[in-house]
């Protein structure tokens, strides 16, 4: 395929699984969860983002020295994670707090449900175990491309409907930009560097696979703490809207 044919083969691979579609995005959006169930979110999402430099440090080492431009994005990407202002897990355990946990609760890994450590466990076996830009695929496009389209949902309703301020919701603003950034860079680590046929399917199945890993995940945070407050006939099945 050639870049064009191929970068619109990747968006259908993600299209259509957004994790904007699972009941508990959809509840999020329209203001029907409680802090608590908030809380119960910031205490499983820590645990699949705050190892996101460690997946990143992995596929940092595993890359070769003459994908030059790949190497310096995932360095960076590592550097904004942790080093490059505020960490990133502060500004989530801050908006954990603002909901009624603490810090000690979030970062506990016994509160994190099955379903989270399921997708924490594979993105470190893609970083440690598939070709780097097969890797780049899974975890840039798959994943952390989703973010602003998912984000730009949830934040509006954060300060109008719950009332959070600015500060305790920095973390999804940073996001919406930072990871608009990396996901476009990943594609384009991807486009540049998938170069056969075999190597361009693996891409696309891995991208698939991404999004539907974080699909499930945020699909199990409404059946493990929302389904006995807001019965799944509750929540409109018009918003499903794919992102």
């Amino acid at each position: 395929m050639d870049k064009a044919v191929f970068r619109e083969a990747l968006e259908n691979a993600i299209k259509g699984k957004s994790a904007n579609q699972a009941p508990f995005s959809i509840a999020w959006a329209s203001g029907r969860l409680s802090r608590a169930h908030l809380a119960r979110w910031a205490e499983n999402h820590y645990h699949y983002v705050g190892p996101f430099a460690d997946y990143l440090g992995y596929l940092y080492a595993r890359t070769p020295h003459h994908y030059t431009e790949a190497k310096d994005f995932l360095l960076a990407n590592m550097y904004e994670e942790e080093i490059g202002g505020d960490r990133h897990t502060d500004l989530l355990i801050r908006f954990a707090e603002a909901c009624g946990t603490t810090r000690q609760r979030v970062v506990d890994p016994d509160n994190m449900s099955p379903t989270t450590r399921g997708l924490q466990s594979w993105c470190y076996s893609v970083a440690m175990r598939e070709d780097p830009i097969v890797a780049v695929a899974a975890l840039v496009v798959g994943l952390e491309s989703q973010v602003p389209s998912i984000y730009r949902r949830q934040a509006p309703t954060l300060r109008d409907v719950y009332k959070f301020t600015d500060e305790e919701v920095e973390f999804f603003d940073l996001h919406i930009v930072s990871d608009e950034i990396h996901g476009e860079r990943g594609y384009q680590i991807v486009l540049e560097h998938a170069d056969t046929p075999e190597l361009q399917q693996r891409c696309l199945k891995i991208c698939e696979i991404g999004a539907q890993m974080r699909l499930l995940y945020t699909t199990a945070l409404y059946w493990d703490y929302v389904a006995k407050d807001i019965p799944l006939s509750e929540i409109d099945a018009g918003e499903r809207k794919v992102a």
